[in-house]
């Protein structure tokens, strides 16, 4: 009679030592992609090392073999390798994902030499400002709504505006389930104005002024943080300047990343 226990299914990986890099830093920092979206490979279970399945905050040693699917995650060289950070001024029909298989994506768009990844997204209506790297570490950091860091807007809408339009825009509204957060607004002229924001729900100014019956003709962003697109010309980008990236590392230097946060908090989900 055989042993059923002589052959156990094998358990995901779990490496007993201290030491290490977690397997979602390992893989963003390779530059494959960012963090967020490395725990949603190895939740699918799509992400092996040393050939055994592993887990959320699972550390890979020097010697380890990681791979996603089929293909081996080489580390970068911190030496070797230097991190780009670039502002994109998206077009509308932009789509902004990484995924190749969506037509007119925001990576062939912009055909960087370097493997890079927005940070966060705009609707493909909309336009403006995208930030973009390299750096998974500092995605998460940045997109965090705890944070509270700055995205400037130009909104056109279809009707005139009013001081209670401003009123109501900037004191919070009912969408999604919540209130929006309390935000700058200001009008430039009848049916354009500028908005403030630092939090970033679905869709949020589109559905901020349907709320209030009106509909959204133009959508620009001007700002992320200390970033501001200027005369930067649509479909065209330009790399950070250091004292842009300086700013940034300040403003999120006391951020936790949210899959960090979430894994110190025993995954809290």
């Amino acid at each position: 009679m055989t042993d059923k226990n002589i052959h156990p299914t094998p358990e995901p990986h779990d490496l007993a030592q201290p030491e290490g890099t977690r397997v979602n830093k390992y893989i963003s920092d390779s530059g494959f992609c960012p963090r967020k979206k490395a725990d949603k490979l190895i939740k699918a279970d799509r992400v092996t090392i040393n050939g055994e399945l592993c887990r959320l905050g699972t550390k890979v040693g020097p010697n380890d073999i990681v791979k996603v699917d089929d293909q081996v995650i080489t580390p970068r060289e911190k030496t070797n390798f230097k991190h780009v950070y670039i502002a994109y001024h998206k077009p509308v029909g932009v789509t902004c994902t990484a995924s190749p298989d969506v037509e007119n994506n925001i990576i062939n768009a912009i055909a960087h030499h370097e493997r890079i990844f927005p940070v966060g997204r705009l609707d493909k209506a909309s336009e403006g400002l995208m930030i973009l790297t390299t750096d998974g570490s500092i995605v998460n950091k940045i997109l965090r709504a705890e944070n509270a860091h700055d995205k400037e807007y130009r909104v056109t809408v279809d009707s005139p505006l009013d001081n209670s339009f401003v009123k109501n825009m900037s004191n919070g509204l009912p969408i999604l389930g919540t209130i929006t957060n309390p935000c700058t607004v200001a009008l430039e002229s009848p049916t354009v104005f500028k908005i403030t924001l630092n939090q970033g729900l679905n869709r949020q100014i589109r559905r901020m002024c349907k709320f209030l019956g009106f509909k959204v003709l133009r959508l620009e962003r001007l700002r992320i943080m200390n970033i501001h697109l200027n005369d930067l010309p649509p479909n065209e980008w330009r790399d950070l300047t250091p004292a842009e990236l300086s700013d940034i590392f300040n403003a999120v230097s006391q951020s936790v990343d949210s899959s960090e946060e979430l894994q110190a908090k025993s995954v809290k989900l």
